[in-house]
């Protein structure tokens, strides 16, 4: 790791840390630059991943050339390859003209892919053909068109759970995935949050020309434990809102949980577990362990229904068997329902419920959509209905929030 180049690309593009993981990102992206390697950046959303492909396109042969960022979420599905490859007039309504696409535009120079684990699975068929041959034809068209094209990727999506769910390509995969970057998340960063912190309160001041915050010791040991899911963005975000809002330059702990999100399920303090103990990366991990736990909850029970079951029907043998006539009960004031007979031990006669073990019917398979539902709809009351903060909350893009809602039925209102 050449130490003065990787500190003259920080001063650069202003990236601020010495955090072990973030140096060993920008130095791949700088030796991987000089090539046309395909690059895939891996991180949560909010951590900088944007960085990277400037700083591969700015120093490779082809900075001179054009450098397209293409945020894949954001582009309607029905649109999506028109943008990326073009089309010829009159390929569909509206197209009144043609369109080079970013692909044509873009020859010679490089395409950073954002949220590229959005791409519909036709459109990831024609990047494959783009990256395996550099062919591709617009929408609409016939002519096989030729492009030269340096293609750096993103994603903050679960690429191998993607590929077996069969919402991503494999052969894809390889092909992006040449020279894997990962980038950390704020919370593994540790004193970086405070010299981000400090870059960001500064920045303001500068710009607003008001007194820069600064932090107790209190408040900068729970900065430092925050778990920090909306990464760099969020802690830029509350940076800004304290310099403005607070009325303390020396923003103490009081002040600084005010500011920070006290929403218990996804964005509690982090804690430091002992040995032994498991530790949760993530709500989601969570969530599941909870399903597991009902999941065996249920298996418990239809056990139990199954065993019912069985008495009901050793019952109704014992019933029918021939010369055998139980004795009727003393008293019998119940009203008639129909619950079967069962005979005790004792010789008495019982009321047995079994219409709702009649009903229940593979209580294992359990169906997500009734929490994934409550989820959204959580996560957009708390923002005011402000789609693009919730998908951010969720850890999601805006448009698989979009396509959440749409299938919830949320956008009715």
């Amino acid at each position: 790791m050449n130490t003065t180049e990787l500190q003259r690309t920080k001063q650069r593009y202003n990236i601020v840390g010495n955090n072990d993981a973030l140096n060993r990102a920008l130095d791949v992206a700088l030796q991987v630059a000089p090539t046309d390697l395909s690059v895939l950046i891996i991180g949560e959303s909010g951590v900088g991943k944007e960085i990277i492909p400037r700083v591969i396109h700015d120093n490779s042969p082809r900075r001179r050339e054009k450098y397209f960022a293409i945020n894949c979420g954001s582009i309607p599905e029905g649109t999506i390859d028109s943008e990326l490859f073009g089309h010829e007039k009159g390929s569909f309504t509206g197209a009144i003209g043609e369109s080079e696409g970013y692909f044509g535009i873009a020859n010679k120079g490089t395409i950073f892919l954002d949220e590229v684990g959005e791409l519909p699975m036709a459109t990831q068929a024609r990047l494959l053909r783009v990256l395996e041959t550099g062919e591709y034809i617009r929408v609409g068209g016939q002519e096989i068109r030729k492009t030269d094209v340096r293609i750096v990727a993103a994603t903050n999506v679960n690429m191998r759970k993607a590929i077996s769910e069969g919402k991503f390509r494999e052969d894809l995969f390889y092909r992006l995935n040449t020279i894997p970057i990962q980038m950390p998340p704020l919370r593994d960063r540790g004193e970086d949050i405070v010299l981000l912190f400090r870059l960001f309160a500064m920045q303001m001041a500068e710009k607003y020309r008001l007194p820069k915050i600064t932090l107790t010791d209190e408040a900068r040991q729970i900065l430092l434990q925050y778990k920090w899911p909306g990464n760099v963005r969020q802690l830029k975000n509350i940076t800004e809102q304290m310099s403005v809002l607070s009325e303390k330059r020396e923003i103490d702990a009081d002040t600084l949980l005010h500011f920070i999100p006290r929403d218990q399920d996804s964005t509690q303090l982090a804690t430091i577990q002992s040995g032994g103990t498991h530790s949760y990366e993530s709500e989601r991990e969570l969530l599941y362990k909870i399903l597991y736990e009902l999941r065996g909850n249920v298996s418990d029970l239809r056990r139990d229904l199954n065993n019912v079951r069985k008495q009901l029907e050793e019952s109704r043998q014992l019933n029918g068997a021939s010369g055998f006539q139980p004795a009727p009960p003393a008293v019998s004031n119940l009203p008639a329902t129909s619950n079967k007979q069962a005979i005790n031990p004792s010789g008495t006669i019982e009321q047995v419920e079994e219409a709702e073990a009649e009903e229940i019917s593979e209580p294992e398979t359990l169906n997500l959509n009734d929490i994934g539902k409550q989820l959204v709809e959580k996560a957009l009351e708390r923002n005011n209905g402000n789609r693009k903060k919730a998908a951010l909350e969720l850890g999601i893009s805006d448009r698989t929030l979009y396509r959440r809602i749409r299938q919830y039925g949320l956008d009715k209102d």
